[in-house]
């Protein structure tokens, strides 16, 4: 996975030439269908038109799961995610997901009407990856997720999204990435000085019709 080969993504237009772009990150196991059927529900204007790009994570073994190969952004090594992490496979991940930003920028969208957005692991790239960019994004959508390698955040991040909007979701009843985890990220960033609109469901690991009226707001917001 170089920089220079691009992950195979499903892409969804809500319009000809798009002006904006989403690039949203699947979870653990899922693939690039994941969040397709949300972009219709989602009723963004049609005089704002939106690239919603899909990206499949390699295939690799999982240690949590016994080894099994699937769709994956990163290893995940032990059932609390962050005790031990797999700290070049989230760079290998971050440079891929650098990759496609680049490429939506040589498709005519600044980097500045670009959201990354992701589910579970999906979101800790978003977070990971937002922190670091070094051209401001419009927004980092994170959803049921966390932010990895937390104590590297504030000598690694860049000055250009300092002030980009950061959304997260999380259910209050989710057993895979646990409230309490969630919530230091949450406090870590705002640590940090970010802008966090922090929004929480009760439902488990996974995604509710309110969730998706509030990303809907959201996108409305920062998408302009």
């Amino acid at each position: 996975m170089t920089q220079d080969k691009f992950l195979d993504c499903v892409e969804v237009e809500t319009g000809p030439n798009p002006t904006h772009s989403v690039i949203w990150l699947h979870g653990l196991g899922a693939d690039a269908n994941d969040f397709v059927p949300v972009v219709p529900e989602l009723r963004l204007p049609a005089s704002r038109p939106v690239r919603f790009v899909f990206p499949n994570a390699p295939v690799q073994p999982v240690t949590i799961n016994g080894g099994m190969a699937m769709r994956s952004w990163y290893d995940i090594l032990v059932p609390n995610l962050v005790r031990l992490e797999d700290e070049a496979g989230i760079r290998a991940s971050e440079r891929a997901v650098h990759a496609l930003i680049r490429r939506e920028n040589a498709r005519g969208v600044p980097s500045h009407n670009i959201v990354l957005a992701g589910f579970s692991q999906g979101c800790a790239m978003t977070l990971h990856t937002g922190l670091r960019a070094n051209e401001r994004l419009a927004g980092l959508m994170g959803l049921s997720g966390y932010l990895p390698l937390i104590d590297m955040a504030d000598r690694d991040r860049h000055a250009a999204n300092a002030d980009t909007p950061i959304f997260l979701a999380h259910g209050l009843f989710d057993p895979v990435v646990t409230l309490d985890r969630a919530e230091l990220s949450r406090r870590k960033l705002d640590a940090l000085g970010y802008k966090v609109e922090w929004h929480t469901y009760p439902m488990p690991h996974s995604v509710c019709p309110q969730e998706i009226s509030d990303i809907a707001a959201f996108l409305g917001r920062v998408l302009n």
